[in-house]
């Protein structure tokens, strides 16, 4: 075992939470008593540090946030909550802590109507004066929150006159307004170098109830982002002219941005499926245009999992997992290649030989899309998707609350994991920028993946291990060029989230264009704990379970804190385009519903749900092109 690696992981993350709690100069007095942070050691050389943070978090200035009774924190408490300091939980007015700092936040607040809903509740005459303002006013007074959104969501309107119907909300004048109060609590909290606002917004086209969502995201700081409005589907609920906005930003202030799709699994098979808004067959220009303005996807957050389907990928024992087969609505959808992750990886290679381009090669992020403002992404502090179902008894048991998306179905997670020089606005983008970023489903398991032709064994050990593989190989996200016919080669490190559980496996998923032009995909064991010995077709014992379902707790007397290989593809062919991620699995550990249901004394037996869940991380492939 390389303990120095493991050790100097587990520092890593110390240090990580140390540096999250120091301050600007400009912080509150409120905020002040958070110690000052030491200075940033300097990165070995040819390295790279790991940040984590969340892109998906609404605060109550997403009308659909601010719904939940009027629970849902606002932007400055979830920036603070982020940021590591102590925050009311407006749901119950206990005190709520994060329980370590992230590095960096996009406040994704929905840019339909945004910010609208907090306006009609402080009598703003920007928005009340207005007829509609108005109506909305009165009844948010009379009738409360949920008749009130049902009204502001625009329910009662056909999807293609909600611009009209909200015409007098979104003047420029009222959106710039919005807007502004999104962009100055960015720059409020922002401290470079130890926590990074990042400016952005949820892009939310929902045609028929088929999530196509995009969380966009932005490099500039609040000077430049004041100078345009945020891209609304009441605008448009097509993907291409999000990006036409993208462009033509970009040249008139010089701003970049990506969009992140999310929750393909709710889209029907629309979200990677093979024609474009008017129902053409993708061009080389268009895969070109999409793959630069979305260049990275979310794979997994509390709406479940998008990375493939047991009905997808059969031989695949760990694809059944946080699986959510409906839409928006709640009506069940079956499973579609163009629902998922891998699939569209697949149709991506296909595609690339057809045209010359693959619109699909895109890198892997986890995220919440938390609705109370609070990024919670641990199984046994899970504050809630929404706030309305917060409380054991609103979750489980007789008096459970009806709600769109039932707290109890969820499963808390995920967070994005990001190779980055350092913790800026600038340095985090260009990450996502070369999709040197993965996904985990909350815990903090830190994974390293280079893929190239001249790795050795022990170079995975080695303390130059990141240097070697810049410069020999290509990192997550790259793309590797043939090499006289010799197969690709994947140095892999893989440690344990010291606060979590030790580690089952590590996997590499491949997935290829056979000759005849056929999709075709594996999944490899490539590193595992204890002495399990792999079976004649590759699969590989279970790892065991410790967890204790009468207490909720788990032992790490199984697994093991840190897994590393290098792994060279037994099967490759030089003629095949391929694409190679890593798949790493903990050990199991108590699903969040099971702590609600012991404090409420209700059976577990009572749940259509595993008791247990086995947190996982997917690293953004590495392509292979010939």
């Amino acid at each position: 075992m390389n303990m120095r690696f493991l050790l100097a992981s587990v520092a890593a993350f110390s240090l990580a939470a140390c540096q999250q709690a120091g301050e600007s100069p400009a912080a509150t007095a409120q905020d002040t008593a958070v110690a000052s942070a030491p200075a940033a050691e300097p990165l070995p050389e040819g390295d790279r540090v790991l940040l984590w943070g969340d892109t998906h978090v609404h605060s109550r200035n997403s009308v659909d946030a601010f719904a939940t009774g009027l629970a849902s924190a606002d932007i400055d408490s979830a920036y603070r909550f982020a940021r590591g300091i102590p925050v009311v939980f407006p749901k119950t007015g206990q005190r709520v802590q994060i329980d370590r700092p992230l590095d960096f936040l996009v406040m994704s607040d929905h840019a339909e109507n945004l910010g609208i809903s907090p306006r009609i509740e402080a009598g703003d005459p920007g928005v009340v004066d207005t007829v509609l303002g108005a109506r909305f006013a009165r009844i948010l007074a009379e009738q409360g929150g949920e008749a009130f959104t049902t009204a502001m969501m625009g329910f009662d309107q056909a999807e293609k006159d909600r611009a009209g119907y909200f015409a007098e909300f979104l003047t420029d004048e009222n959106r710039q307004v919005s807007w502004d109060s999104q962009v100055a609590a960015a720059e409020r909290h922002n401290i470079p170098g130890t926590f990074t606002a990042m400016i952005g917004w949820e892009w939310s086209s929902t045609p028929n109830t088929r999530n196509l969502h995009r969380i966009v995201m932005t490099d500039v700081d609040g000077d430049v982002a004041r100078q345009f409005l945020p891209f609304s589907y009441y605008q448009s609920d097509r993907p291409e002219d999000l990006w036409s906005f993208f462009e033509e930003t970009h040249a008139r202030t010089g701003a970049d941005f990506v969009a992140m799709p999310h929750n393909s699994n709710l889209s029907d098979g629309l979200m990677f499926g093979l024609q474009d808004s008017d129902g053409n067959p993708f061009t080389a220009a268009y895969a070109d245009r999409r793959s630069h303005w979305e260049p990275v996807v979310e794979v997994s957050q509390y709406k479940g999992t998008s990375e493939t389907h047991p009905v997808l990928s059969p031989n695949d024992e760990f694809a059944n997992f946080e699986l959510r087969n409906m839409l928006l609505s709640g009506q069940p959808t079956e499973a579609k290649q163009g629902s998922y992750v891998r699939t569209a990886y697949l149709l991506g290679l296909a595609e690339e030989a057809r045209i010359g381009r693959n619109p699909f090669q895109f890198g892997q992020i986890g995220a919440s899309d938390s609705h109370t403002g609070f990024s919670s992404v641990r199984e046994d502090n899970f504050l809630g998707k929404m706030a309305e179902d917060f409380l054991p008894a609103e979750r489980v048991g007789p008096d459970v609350i009806r709600a769109n998306f039932p707290n109890a179905q969820m499963s808390a997670g995920g967070l994005a994991g990001v190779w980055a020089d350092r913790n800026d606005r600038n340095s985090i983008f260009a990450a996502f920028r070369r999709k040197e970023v993965y996904a985990t489903t909350g815990p903090r398991m830190r994974v390293r993946v280079f893929a190239g032709y001249g790795f050795a064994a022990d170079d995975v050990t080695r303390g130059d291990f990141a240097d070697r593989g810049y410069r020999m190989g290509v990192p997550m996200g790259g793309t590797l060029a043939p090499s006289d016919g010799r197969a690709p080669r994947l140095m892999i490190q893989a440690a344990m989230d010291p606060e979590a559980a030790n580690l089952d496996r590590v996997q590499v998923v491949k997935g290829w264009l056979a000759a005849d032009g056929t999709m075709k995909e594996k999944v490899f064991n490539v590193a595992w704990s204890g002495n399990r010995r792999l079976r004649a077709d590759g699969s590989l014992p279970a790892v065991g379970n410790t967890v204790d379902l009468s207490t909720a707790r788990y032992s790490n007397s199984i697994g093991a804190p840190e897994l590393t290989t290098v792994w060279t593809d037994p099967e490759f062919d030089p003629a095949e385009r391929a694409f190679y991620y890593v798949r790493v699995l903990q050990i199991p550990t108590p699903r969040q519903h099971v702590f609600d249901a012991l404090a409420m004394g209700i059976a577990l037996d009572t749940f259509d749900m595993p008791p247990t869940i086995q947190e996982r991380a997917w690293s953004s492939p590495v392509w292979y092109r010939p």
